[in-house]
């Protein structure tokens, strides 16, 4: 069902009696849900949902009615439509915690948390504790969507979602098998953990607002039981949040002390299950980055990926995974070992990525937010892979570019792709469009593809010196 403005008006006028003067629409993130800012003709303001998903509004009714018992802050429900698909709350601003941490650096000049993000960081926490031990109050996990608790099967989705809308869209090499034996021991370590408390699921600074200098929680609708680590990890490790590793460990604690005032804390215990929650909590958001990012083409989230590696960087180089994970950790080995610097320039200039591929493995995908580009198909050239004395080279080296280089049609065809593409970034740099692609494909990616792509980045470097070029041999990674 598409959204209809007019029937958010109508809520409006039925509650208060008063005319929609205007309407402002609010950017989607990563939802699918619809939010607008109605402005009424007393002055006053109101945040319209809409979302056709039925069984996520229950949840989300359900939740929002159990937290303000629990004087728990949360955005008041005001009205609902008859069909459950629209509602209305009131209306918390546009501040939220991320915005505010990011406008503080700004301000001040820093890159580390100012004092005033990391206290809302510490209340954030306080308020967190009193959030998970809903759980243990009567909480109806019955209204949970899609799952009701964050157990097996529910950590097995996000580790698919990992392998396969991450790895596989980002060509990360893995046995599949040894990787989700990996997944098998991981889930039953985490599992060993109690987890009987309420999960946000999605705790992070951009779902906690700042109203009146007092924070509110929002995006809770995908909650359930599950493991006290997990929103912990959600907040402290949130990719772009840039918490130092300093501060996450004095954050750490200071929850640990809050929790100790309900309950026993075993502190060992806790921290031991703490990082194993991490790493799932990471592996999920690379995940969701690679599906809006690769799949769905939003390249704005391709910008969050190099400091979710960091996050994993973090994870090996201090060794915080306690588990015997051998393919999991080869994985993440791979992953920290490469340059995730986004393709697309941040200073305006034209970026060209050139990579060389197997048609095997299909056509890269452009991670810039144009599309499109180039695709050189190199196969009907003489192929080096086909004698034996080239098997353990690539394109790059010596004795392969000389074997190419004896073939007339070689030369030929190298100066055709020269000349295509030059043209291109003679008008794109006069458009100044920010970001070309131009592939080059062999079967197996490691000869001819190798060769062409090296030589198409090594002439436009030459001849193009305001040109950044990106080069990437994707399969000899």
């Amino acid at each position: 069902m598409s959204f209809d403005i007019n029937i958010l008006t109508q809520l409006a006028r039925q509650l208060s009696g008063q005319n929609v003067t205007r309407t402002e629409a609010i950017a989607q993130s990563g939802s699918h849900r619809v939010y607008t800012r109605l402005f009424m003709s007393d002055g006053t303001t109101l945040m319209g949902a809409f979302n056709d998903d039925l069984k996520e509004n229950e949840a989300f009714f359900s939740f929002t009615h159990f937290f303000l018992q629990e004087k728990i802050n949360v955005p008041k429900i005001l009205k609902i439509s008859n069909d459950r698909m629209y509602y209305l709350l009131e209306d918390l601003g546009d501040e939220l915690l991320f915005s505010f941490l990011n406008r503080r650096k700004k301000e001040l000049g820093t890159t580390a948390t100012p004092p005033d993000a990391y206290n809302y960081f510490k209340e954030a926490l306080r308020h967190l504790v009193k959030l998970q031990l809903c759980g243990h109050k009567g909480f109806d996990f019955s209204k949970c969507y899609p799952c009701d608790e964050f157990g097996r099967q529910a950590m097995q989705w996000d580790l698919n979602y990992f392998k396969y809308y991450f790895l596989k869209l980002a060509y990360i090499p893995f046995d599949e098998q040894a990787l989700e034996n990996d997944f098998q021991t991981l889930i039953q370590f985490l599992l060993s953990a109690e987890h009987d408390y309420f999960m946000f699921r999605d705790f992070q600074s951009r779902n906690i607002m700042i109203h009146d200098n007092q924070l509110y929680f929002i995006d809770y609708q995908g909650g359930r039981k599950g493991a006290l680590q997990y929103d912990v990890s959600s907040l402290l490790f949130q990719a772009k949040a840039g918490l130092s590793s300093q501060e996450r460990e004095a954050l750490l604690e200071y929850y640990l002390d809050e929790l100790s005032h309900y309950q026993e804390v075993d502190r060992l215990a806790f921290q031991q299950h703490y990082y194993g929650y991490v790493l799932i909590r990471v592996l999920q958001t690379l995940g969701a980055y690679g599906y809006r990012g690769y799949y769905e083409r939003k390249s704005h989230f391709l910008q969050s990926i190099p400091p979710a590696v960091d996050n994993i960087r973090y994870l090996l180089d201090n060794d915080k995974i306690a588990l015997q994970l051998p393919e999991l950790t080869s994985v993440l080995r791979a992953i920290a070992a490469r340059d995730w610097n986004p393709a697309e320039s941040t200073d305006g200039r034209l970026t060209v990525a050139v990579s060389s591929f197997s048609y095997k493995k299909g056509i890269p995908t452009d991670e810039s937010s144009n599309g499109g580009g180039f695709v050189f198909d190199c196969r009907a050239l003489p192929n080096p892979g086909r004698e034996p004395q080239y098997k353990h080279s690539t394109g790059k080296d010596r004795d392969v570019i000389e074997y190419l280089e004896k073939y007339p049609e070689v030369a030929e065809f190298k100066q055709h792709i020269f000349a295509i593409v030059d043209m291109s970034v003679d008008n794109y740099l006069e458009r100044r469009f920010t970001h070309l692609c131009v592939n080059c494909g062999c079967t197996g990616g490691q000869h001819r593809s190798v060769y062409f792509a090296q030589s198409v980045a090594d002439h436009l470097r030459a001849k193009y010196p305001e040109v950044n070029v990106v080069l990437r041999h994707r399969e000899q990674e």
